[in-house]
């Protein structure tokens, strides 16, 4: 028995207009500090990235995504920006910004930044004139400044606090010397909220756009798109306890206020214009961390985002029910927008697959979580829609967890003393070859230690030996994306759910591909006969082993 779910309108025939580049693009996330260093300084460069795009391409990705390298005093590692239209010299310059969209648009890969337009640095233009500006001036208003609570007004405005540990607010001294106003902060003191409310600010963020896009991006990815608006009236909430709980909570006091949607409609006018120009769509997709994908939907209608990330499927536990179910949602309710499912395992900011999968601590996780991580990538490439790939996800990277703290520079350690949710151990940079540190990753003669430490084990996962490894996790994703990419069964159209045992989901998508991924550990029989195309284990004919994924072709009818 069958059960279907629409998945958007279905790749076009040959002779329909093609569908925008986007719908169903598979993106490699480059944290540029950590992926490749060209300056032997041990820090990842703009030149590197450009060095590394052949291996990309090889890959077989469509595009990359960049994350910031914007001048920045690096307290959140580029995400408290200084400077929104140049390159901080650690990084490059814009001449080297240039030559890499060049190298990458040669090749057949998009290029996409990374925008923060929810807070910029303490070190800002802007926010420097603020603090000289002093109280009541129109400077302070693109901020959120107020006066503190008490007798003193030592007391911050209300009770939010941060998410990365302790208050959302800090008071500053005043031009006369004196305590002032207090500034809000839903991240670190470093990194205060912009005033969306203000003009100014949404104008600016505009021509940043086009400054970017006038160099030939084909898009963003918009940082804490679900922010940006405060309730105007900065209430106290009520459980504040819960919005420093976890690193993923949302005060829906300072999240997914009704106005943000009014900024995505303006940037989607402006990505239009481009488009117009060349037919090649530029595309913009949020990081919209709200509580249900129905909310999740209302950030992609055709007017707004093309995409957001769709995250519960990041977080959903090990389990064939959970799965689908966060599949299900997804597909109904945001394919439903016009738009297409943003897929996503892994970032910057989780803890790596192959560790979270293994279900217990270990340094390299286990044989387990190696085996569910190749499982949920097939599942992942076999879904309707985009997928986003972290960097090294491909070579089966398990996270770093020991790294000794006094080499740890996530703000959320020195915010709140506990490695709980610190993302260090996901950013260790790439081991690209050799048998040592820094594993090909600085490219000098002295070959400078990498800006974290990478591990010794980190040698059995450098990119050398996985090329020459038929076996590897980099090959198993080269395959799927070739096939992906190949067939028009794994295009955007339906998926079709078949009856399976317990922890085994199997669907259908287009006329006749079959995946099926078993989330329990003993075999089960394969829903279809015969060799499997393609599997993330060992597979013989009629048997799905447990932690496996595999695609088979087919004539069963969907219909």
């Amino acid at each position: 028995m069958l059960s279907t779910l629409p998945a958007g309108t279905g790749r076009p025939s040959p002779t329909t207009t093609a569908a925008p580049w986007w719908r169903d693009a598979v993106i490699y996330q480059v944290y540029v500090r950590s992926f490749l260093d060209s300056t032997d300084d041990g820090i990842g460069d703009l030149a590197g990235v450009r060095a590394g795009l052949p291996y990309l391409k090889k890959l077989g990705v469509d595009g990359i995504w960049l994350s910031p390298f914007y001048p920045s005093p690096q307290h959140d590692h580029g995400y408290d920006v200084a400077d929104y239209r140049a390159v901080d010299p650690v990084y490059g310059d814009l001449t080297e910004f240039d030559r890499l969209v060049c190298a990458s648009h040669r090749i057949g890969l998009k290029v996409l930044l990374d925008i923060v337009p929810n807070h910029c640095s303490s070190e800002h233009p802007w926010f420097r004139e603020t603090l000289a500006a002093g109280p009541g001036t129109e400077a302070r208003s693109r901020f959120h400044f107020a006066p503190g609570r008490g007798a003193d007004g030592s007391e911050p405005p209300n009770n939010w606090r941060a998410m990365f540990g302790g208050p959302a607010w800090t008071r500053v001294t005043e031009p006369d010397g004196t305590p002032g106003e207090w500034y809000l902060h839903l991240f670190t003191p470093e990194q205060p909220d912009l005033n969306w409310r203000h003009q100014e600010v949404g104008d600016e963020f505009e021509q940043v756009l086009r400054f970017w896009l006038d160099r030939g991006v084909d898009g963003f990815r918009i940082d804490v798109a679900a922010g940006l608006f405060k309730h105007p009236e900065l209430p106290d909430s009520e459980d504040p306890e819960a919005d420093e709980r976890s690193r993923d909570s949302v005060n829906p006091l300072a999240w997914n206020q009704p106005e943000v949607h009014g900024v995505w409609r303006r940037w989607r006018a402006v990505c239009e214009e481009y488009t117009a120009g060349d037919g090649e769509h530029r595309l913009l997709v949020g990081e919209v961390s709200v509580p249900t994908a129905r909310e999740h939907a209302l950030y992609v209608r055709p007017d707004e985002l093309h995409q957001a990330f769709f995250f519960d499927l990041l977080s959903a536990p090990w389990d064939a029910a959970a799965f689908r179910t966060t599949i299900d949602a997804a597909v109904r309710d945001i394919a439903g927008t016009g738009s297409t499912v943003t897929w996503v395992l892994n970032n910057h900011d989780q803890v790596r697959t192959v560790t979270r999968y293994a279900g217990e601590p270990g340094v390299e996780g286990s044989g387990l979580g190696a085996a569910r991580a190749r499982a949920a990538a097939l599942l992942m490439l076999a879904l309707p829609g985009a997928a986003y790939v972290y960097q090294g996800e491909e070579l089966g990277l398990p996270e770093v967890l020991d790294l000794p703290d006094d080499v740890l520079t996530d703000p959320i350690f020195s915010r709140t003393g506990s490695r709980k949710h610190v993302r260090d151990g996901c950013r260790v940079p790439l081991p690209w070859s050799g048998h040592a540190s820094p594993f090909g990753f600085s490219q000098g003669a002295a070959g400078a230690q990498p800006w974290l430490p990478q591990p010794s084990w980190f040698a059995d996962h450098a990119t050398d030996r996985a090329l020459a490894d038929t076996s590897s996790f980099w090959h198993l994703y080269r395959e799927g994306l070739q096939l992906r990419r190949s067939m028009p069964q794994l295009g955007e159209g339906p998926l079709h759910w078949l009856e399976t045992p317990p922890q085994v989901l199997a669907m259908v998508r287009g006329d006749g591909l079959v995946c099926a991924v078993n989330f329990g550990s003993d075999p089960v029989p394969a829903p279809v006969p015969g060799a499997p195309l393609l599997a993330s284990g060992p597979c013989p004919d009629g048997v799905l082993p447990g932690a496996t994924a595999a695609w088979w072709i087919t004539d069963l009818k969907t219909a």
